[in-house]
């Protein structure tokens, strides 16, 4: 049996620009995923022992805000370390059980700033690096290719799910 945890594969290097596609289209690949989906079927496990829907939908939009303040630690301080978090904790946080259109809006505006910041970068802002106390030195042009997968890791737990089921 597939690993439900990873629907499309674990991360691999791909073309930065293609990245930055991804990232931009991912608000709107998210939200048609969970277009027609019922209050029951947001509240539905993706995998037996994992998030709900509605707590993969509200985890992006945490991991991406975190994600973009981490870019422009990296491109305004030298080898900034950055702040971890626990994204299991929040998605146990109330906000997590809101509706997902706060979160579907929040993706959109900051993936619009986002890819805004991404394609003004040049050729030597992909090398600037932040640490991760966890993961240790890691450059900006990975990190875009790592939240290019991200959300379409995230989108896929949400569609594989629709489709095992048949929603």
């Amino acid at each position: 049996m597939a690993d439900l945890r990873y629907p499309i594969g674990i991360f691999s290097m791909q073309v930065v620009e293609n990245w930055v596609k991804e990232i931009e289209v991912a608000p709107f690949r998210l939200r048609e995923a969970v277009r027609n989906l019922s209050e029951e079927q947001l509240d539905t496990p993706y995998r037996p022992g994992g998030w709900t829907v509605r707590q993969v939908v509200h985890h992006i939009a945490d991991s991406h805000m975190n994600s973009y303040i981490r870019f422009k630690l990296a491109l305004t301080e030298d080898k900034p370390t950055i702040r971890p978090y626990f994204e299991d904790r929040w998605a146990e946080l109330p906000d997590s059980e809101l509706p997902i259109e706060i979160s579907l809006s929040l993706l959109e505006a900051l993936h619009g700033r986002w890819v805004t910041l991404l394609r003004s970068l040049i050729e030597s802002d992909l090398e600037k690096t932040f640490v991760h106390p966890d993961s240790g030195v890691q450059t900006v042009g990975n990190t875009i290719g790592m939240y290019a997968w991200h959300g379409r890791h995230h989108i896929a737990h949400i569609t594989s799910l629709s489709s095992r089921l048949g929603w």
